[in-house]
């Protein structure tokens, strides 16, 4: 029998911290790499995901400033059930 394939699930908690700390708030983040607050939202609840060009403007250095190899704590760590 095989088993029930379950979404992946992933954790923002890293970069719900990086954008307060950058830059202060999430409306301001959505408007700093160009999706609506409501996108954003639906991202952070794992309703849809995050494209990889707004994972680069996010990255930049004028927005939250991550680096390559930091990426996947950021956009990609995976909820413990």
């Amino acid at each position: 029998m095989l088993k029930e394939n379950k979404e992946t699930i992933f954790d923002f908690s890293k970069l719900r911290g990086r954008i307060k700390e950058k830059l202060g708030n999430e409306a301001n983040f959505a408007k700093k790499i160009c999706i609506s607050a409501a996108s954003l939202s639906s991202k952070f609840n794992n309703r849809n995901d995050f494209s990889a060009s707004e994972i680069s403007r996010a990255a930049d250095r004028d927005v939250l400033d991550i680096s390559l190899e930091e990426l996947g704590e950021y956009f990609f760590k995976k909820k413990l059930e």
